[in-house]
């Protein structure tokens, strides 16, 4: 493990809990996080690679770390799974799933919204046919702790980030709605930062279209300390009926509930299912759900189409931003 700062417990917690992976190794920058992480503890990622004989990687560090430890793990032929966002920009995120394909490595995102037992739940009911055609969806996600001279002090470098709300949390809430909806057309989006002791947007709404003609929207918020911000609430509405998710993790329809929260794990069990899937399809070689290149060309093109947007004030198509690439790609090599 790669990594070991705030959130890499829960990937700890979850890998001990799956019978057949094992950290043997972990590297931070701080030691102590590290041996309490794993029995062989390095302060060097590089240092651990070369020590250690390994089948995979979990990378739990800062975007602006992924390009240089994906290339590392890399070559030397160990698959890779990396914790979101997947890079500082565009640009630095091709160029890791070019590192990848081009030693022939697996490589998965770690995005663990889809995972949630609630919406494989939802993804269960619409599959039925319940609510009959999909026909819009609405996610409503609030964060705390960003209110104040230092906010965010569980993880105080998000102050210093350029783009934050879309990249850092509502990337959860597009790879989700790619999941239950399909692939997405385009996207329009709407930002604002409202705390100037933060670099980045704090407030964004965005707006989805899907391929399949489905639209939806996700808004979202990380300053409304006084309400508890708990779980998503979201809507799912179809041409014979409609789904609602609560805070507690429970599916309503109508005034009827429909599923309940197990209860287990970090917001719905939903690292562990990750990770648990991730060993699933190493052992398998069946495909992951959040393979890097899809990832890529899927969920990171909407939210670096969601910048755009808000940058031109118009809604941007996820094909302009992906063509674009190969485009350039296409140019560098004839150069």
């Amino acid at each position: 493990m790669i990594g070991c700062g705030f959130f890499s417990r829960n990937h700890a917690a979850a890998w001990r809990r799956i019978p057949n992976a094992e950290i043997v190794a972990a590297s931070d920058v701080s030691i102590e996080r590290a041996r309490a992480a794993a029995g062989r503890a390095y302060t060097s990622a590089e240092e651990m690679l070369k020590a250690e004989d390994l089948d995979f990687v979990d990378i739990v560090t800062r975007s602006t770390t992924h390009l240089e430890l994906i290339s590392l793990a890399a070559e030397r032929g160990l698959a890779i799974i990396c914790q979101k966002p997947m890079a500082p920009d565009w640009e630095t995120a091709c160029r890791m799933v070019e590192v990848a394909e081009s030693h022939r490595v697996r490589f998965m995102m770690h995005d663990n919204w889809r995972w949630q037992a609630w919406y494989r739940a939802v993804a269960e009911i619409i599959g039925r046919g319940d609510i009959g055609t999909p026909l819009a969806y609405g996610f409503r996600c609030r964060v705390s702790g960003g209110l104040g001279d230092q906010p965010y002090p569980k993880q105080a470098y998000f102050r210093q980030l350029h783009r934050f709300l879309i990249d850092e949390v509502l990337v959860h809430h597009i790879d989700t709605a790619r999941f239950l909806f399909g692939d997405i057309a385009s996207v329009y989006a709407e930002g604002a930062r409202r705390n100037n002791n933060i670099l980045g947007e704090d407030h964004a709404i965005l707006t989805l279209r899907h391929v399949n003609s489905t639209i939806g929207w996700v808004d979202g918020n990380s300053f409304l300390n006084h309400e508890d911000s708990g779980l998503d609430e979201a809507t799912f509405e179809g041409e014979s009926g409609s789904i609602r998710l609560n805070r507690l993790g429970e599916l309503w329809s109508g005034e009827r509930k429909i599923w309940t929260d197990p209860g287990t794990g970090y917001r719905g069990d939903s690292v562990y299912a990750t990770q648990a899937h991730f060993i699933d399809c190493l052992e398998s070689g069946q495909p992951f759900e959040t393979g890097a290149r899809d990832y890529l060309e899927k969920t990171f093109a909407v939210v670096e189409g969601a910048y755009r947007s808000m940058a031109t004030q118009r809604a941007i198509e996820t094909s302009e931003v992906v063509e674009a690439q190969k485009l350039s790609h296409s140019t560098q090599n004839k150069a």
